[in-house]
């Protein structure tokens, strides 16, 4: 009722009066039946249009640092996001459990694959925790690309502005189901992963970095924060961090969900395999 209240009462209409969101391809989203979407992430206001313009109720794995303060904890509750901590291992499996008995009850369930914001609008390398839930469920999952929420909330940004566009689209369902008991074979969850952020890659025109955002973030603020012990007065930005990439097994990192960037390059594009149509 919570989640009712606010879509169709409180938020939903301010949303709709100030952005006035457009949505592309809900012909794509089954009316029923379990359903993953996975979306490119670029600013917290992504979670408020991707439910606003879908009639079917969509419930989030979302991080768990929104269930620490009071203040936050009950809306998150209240509108059915699963919390899910970072930390990955024994946590992100319970979480990915979690969103699979969402599915199993017929529900749309939203990630973000790259299990970040990204950290300058580029998509970034997807975690596997996508596909484990959609080779455990059985589900498909739709490719989703949301624009302009960068524009009205950038990281630096702690209110989003008042005006703005804000449309969100939604590529054809991507199918599993030939992956069927194979929840546990790395090349297979990594083969899934790519291919669904290729998608995403197809959908939004991002560009497509190989690396794991949060590292990349972790990388960032390392430079930010020597520059700071250097007095980085006029200093330069640091160059992009050339970061190893993935390991040959499944880290605790990939267990959780996470979200990715787009490339335009089809050097550069993921290596899984393309979805037909």
């Amino acid at each position: 009722m919570f989640y009712w209240l606010v879509k169709h009462i409180f938020l939903g209409p301010l949303l709709k009066l100030l952005y006035r969101p457009k949505a592309r391809g809900l012909e794509n989203v089954p009316a029923d039946g379990p359903v993953i979407l996975a979306a490119n992430h670029v600013s917290f206001m992504d979670s408020l249009f991707i439910p606003l313009v879908l009639k079917r109720r969509v419930v989030y794995l979302g991080k768990s640092d929104y269930f620490d303060h009071a203040r936050t904890r009950w809306f998150f509750k209240m509108v059915n996001v699963i919390p899910v901590k970072r930390e990955g291992g024994t946590a992100g499996e319970a979480a990915i459990r979690a969103g699979v008995r969402e599915l199993e009850k017929g529900l749309v369930v939203g990630i973000y694959p790259e299990g970040t914001r990204s950290p300058d609008g580029r998509l970034f390398r997807g975690k596997t925790g996508v596909a484990r839930m959609a080779v455990l469920a059985g589900a498909p999952i739709i490719p989703v690309g949301v624009f302009g929420t960068r524009e009205l909330q950038p990281p630096d940004r702690k209110m989003p502005k008042m005006s703005g566009r804000v449309q969100v689209v939604f590529g054809k369902p991507l199918s599993f189901e030939r992956f069927a008991g194979r929840d546990r074979d790395r090349f297979v969850l990594r083969s899934v992963t790519d291919e669904v952020m290729y998608e995403i890659m197809m959908v939004t025109g991002q560009e497509y970095v190989d690396e794991y955002a949060s590292r990349v973030k972790a990388e960032l603020a390392k430079h930010a924060e020597a520059a700071a012990k250097a007095g980085g007065e006029g200093a330069q930005a640091p160059p992009e961090p050339d970061l190893p990439g993935e390991p040959g097994t499944l880290t605790d990192d990939e267990a959780a969900g996470a979200t990715v960037s787009v490339v335009e390059t089809p050097d550069s594009a993921p290596t899984g395999e393309r979805a037909s149509s």
